[in-house]
């Protein structure tokens, strides 16, 4: 079993166990969070907006979610495990089977097609640090350099997987999409930049 294929999926959120006025008021928020962010959009979405639509205090959803940025992430959470799955424990490329540059250059592809279809939670979510460098942050950075190292990258493996896994991120991704560029661009970027880190 190769390095890679020994880690398992890191919980994207950690809920604990719930009284039940307090499981239904996080019900409540997560449902009008949903609602409004799909009339509206994220960056139109106030933390006053979704207690109000809720029916609870603002105080209520900073008690169940810490911040607006600990919301987004509970948001993103079934989507997030899905695409953890599909790079921990899917077929080849992006998962175990193939050499570990074709899963890095795969991962790069299917995360920045990721990032765009959730570009408005991600950036949310990535604005605190309490959020930015831990749960799933945490597993990709843990993913990317244990490729890196497979692929025989040598070095500062934490910084260059901190400078690769920049052109992922959620604000960059849209910044180079509103000036014209593609997906498939940003892809072909990132395995340019693999391929290079991984010495070919």
């Amino acid at each position: 079993m190769s390095a890679p294929d020994r880690f398992a999926p890191l919980p994207v959120t950690d809920t604990p166990q719930e009284r039940g006025d307090a499981a239904r008021n996080r019900a409540l928020l997560l449902d009008a969070a949903r609602r409004l962010i799909a009339e509206r959009g994220a960056g139109a979405v106030s933390t006053d907006d979704i207690a109000a639509a809720a029916g609870v205090g603002k105080g209520t959803l900073f008690r169940r979610f810490g911040s607006r940025a600990g919301l987004m992430v509970v948001l993103l959470d079934e989507n997030e495990k899905a695409h953890q799955q599909a790079f921990m424990f899917g077929p080849p490329p992006l998962g175990p089977g193939a050499p570990p540059l074709e899963r890095l250059i795969a991962y790069g592809r299917a995360r920045l097609a990721f990032v765009h279809d959730h570009h408005a939670l991600l950036s949310d979510a990535g604005r605190d640090p309490q959020t930015r460098f831990t749960g799933p942050s945490a597993l990709h950075h843990t993913h990317v350099r244990v490729l890196l190292q497979s692929a025989g990258t040598t070095g500062d493996l934490d910084a260059q997987t901190t400078a690769l896994s920049a052109l992922l991120d959620a604000d960059y991704v849209e910044h180079r999409l509103a000036e014209g560029a593609t997906l498939d661009e940003l892809g072909d970027a990132w395995e340019t930049v693999a391929v290079k880190l991984c010495g070919r």
